[in-house]
């Protein structure tokens, strides 16, 4: 009865672990045509009808709808590697797929999931070693490098054509804001990326400053959109006339009172903008007011009359960067409206871009250490999918500054960490010796789907790496645009050691989550 029951309990878990693995497989599957330069886009519809085209894998399971719990695992996991790495967010739920598949066979093989995922974490730790061995130094100096890095990240996206013109920018945005001497890690918030629709990704732009995709305000046509020397002050409160709170209301019966009401409300705004004028600003930022109208028409006309230019709609959110990029504070009310809260500009004007306009303020304070970069596209795919390519460029670098080494891509660290580790698991004996031997043969998986997505044929293509690396060859790699196996340095396929080391370490330990669960409770 003992042995029955113990046996049904045996029974009950592997059930789980099988519908686990199983689900969370179905979700690598998913994204692996994702996988590298020649994988294939998504197209992803949301409820309301929005479409979204792209093959960034932590945006594809970030709108994808999953049910299953373990299978949401992966979708953290992919959220992990883009906030730890922000690339290799395909690539490391495919590799956690066939860790998966790999312990799946280990189980099948009677091994208890405890001794497998000691041994994995072993193969984890050999793994990073691996690769911090076969790893090439970088200064931050070195441009070059820097420049093939942001490369090899925006090949594999759909703007992939716009590379050379991507790349530059994600590096001198990047150099711009960190100290190459001091900085271990750079803030992705100093770098502002302003999306306008119109013209093409070409005309995308690096701006050493501010850009702002509203319209300099003005009444009937006496707009200042050219302003050098600029003094900006930022408010919080409205150039208008007060209003009265909304159950109230005045009732005026009398023309000359109402001659009056309109006298005293044009001496009110005149004094408010004489006391800007006052403290020798001459560029007004107003932010975004739901209360009443941020200017008025009358408002509007007096600071043209000053030779001030206004911009209004300035979100909440862009205040700090505003703020920090021009050196001003901003002013919640008019009796604080001093020169010392004041920012500068050597200038500030509005031009024109196709058929629309933007402001640009350059000349900023040198010390500020922000950009903006304006990112131009025909539609709102192209310039969303711009963005998010542009982001992963950034953060490629952003690894580059935490972690000054390179590895060569093109599955070639992939296929060298397969080969060590299965002559690591040739030295052991026991349980580990198998455990380990599966978790090398699961690596393979990258150049395999490299090569299944680029048309080759994988088989031989992972033979033939295998050969190569077997004979020192540690560079070996698919050259997916010659379709044949090549030393991937000399082609310029390099990426970060931390992208490697981050995407295989959370992987294994994703794997190792879903192996440890025998059981599902449901809660009330």
């Amino acid at each position: 009865m003992a042995k029955e029951a113990k046996f049904q309990e045996n029974e009950k878990s592997n059930d789980v672990r099988t519908s686990n693995i199983t689900a969370a497989k179905g979700i690598a599957d998913a994204v692996r045509t994702s996988l590298g330069p020649r994988g294939m886009d998504k197209m992803i519809q949301s409820a309301t009808g929005e479409v979204t085209i792209t093959n960034d894998g932590a945006t594809i399971l970030k709108q994808m709808q999953v049910l299953h719990p373990a299978a949401k695992m992966l979708v953290e996991l992919s959220k992990a590697q883009d906030i730890e790495a922000g690339d290799g967010t395909t690539s490391v739920v495919v590799l956690a797929g066939a860790l998966l598949a790999a312990a799946q066979r280990l189980l099948a093989k009677g091994i208890h999931a405890s001794t497998i995922s000691t041994s994995f974490a072993k193969a984890v730790a050999k793994a990073v070693e691996i690769l911090t061995n076969m790893s090439i130094p970088l200064e931050l100096t070195d441009r070059e490098q820097l420049l093939k890095a942001a490369s090899t990240s925006l090949n594999s996206k759909v703007v992939s054509q716009n590379s050379a013109l991507l790349s530059p920018i994600a590096v001198d945005a990047v150099l711009r804001v960190v100290d190459p001497a001091h900085s271990h890690n750079v803030d992705l918030r100093d770098i502002k990326i302003v999306k306008k629709l119109g013209g093409t990704v070409d005309e995308s732009e690096l701006i050493d400053g501010l850009a702002f995709t509203q319209r300099v305000q003005a009444a009937s046509g006496e707009a200042v959109t050219r302003v050098e020397k600029a003094k900006i002050g930022l408010i919080q409160f409205c150039l208008s006339a007060p209003k009265t709170d909304l159950e109230n209301q005045v009732i005026v019966s009398d023309y000359s009172q109402m001659d009056r009401v309109l006298r005293e409300e044009r001496q009110y705004i005149l004094n408010m903008v004489k006391q800007i004028k006052k403290a020798g600003c001459n560029v007004l930022l107003v932010q975004k007011s739901i209360l009443r109208d941020a200017v008025n028409d009358l408002s509007l006309h007096f600071l043209a009359k000053m030779k001030i230019m206004v911009i209004t709609e300035i979100e909440r959110d862009e205040i700090e960067f505003i703020c920090k990029t021009v050196g001003c504070k901003p002013i919640a009310s008019l009796d604080h409206f001093t020169a010392e809260r004041l920012g500068s500009a050597e200038l500030v004007e509005e031009v024109s871009t196709g058929d629309s306009k933007i402001v640009k303020v350059t000349g900023v304070p040198a010390n500020s250490r922000t950009v903006s970069v304006l990112v131009r596209g025909s539609n709102k795919l192209v310039i969303e999918e711009a963005d998010r390519s542009l982001h992963d460029a950034l953060c490629v670098i952003r690894c580059l500054v935490k972690k000054r080494a390179l590895i060569a891509g093109g599955g070639a660290p992939e296929i060298q960490m397969s080969h060590e580790l299965t002559e690591y698991a040739n030295s052991l004996e026991g349980m580990d010796s198998y455990c380990i031997r599966e978790f090398a043969q699961a690596l393979e998986v990258i150049p395999f789907t490299l090569a299944e997505n680029a048309g080759l044929n994988p088989i031989s293509v992972v033979t033939e790496l295998r050969t190569r690396h077997a004979q020192g060859e540690k560079t070996a790699g698919i050259n997916v645009r010659k379709g044949t196996i090549t030393n991937i340095l000399e082609e310029n396929v390099i990426q970060p050691l931390l992208v490697s080391i981050s995407s295989i370490t959370l992987a294994s330990e994703t794997v190792r989550a879903i192996l440890k669960i025998d059981d599902i409770v449901a809660t009330r």
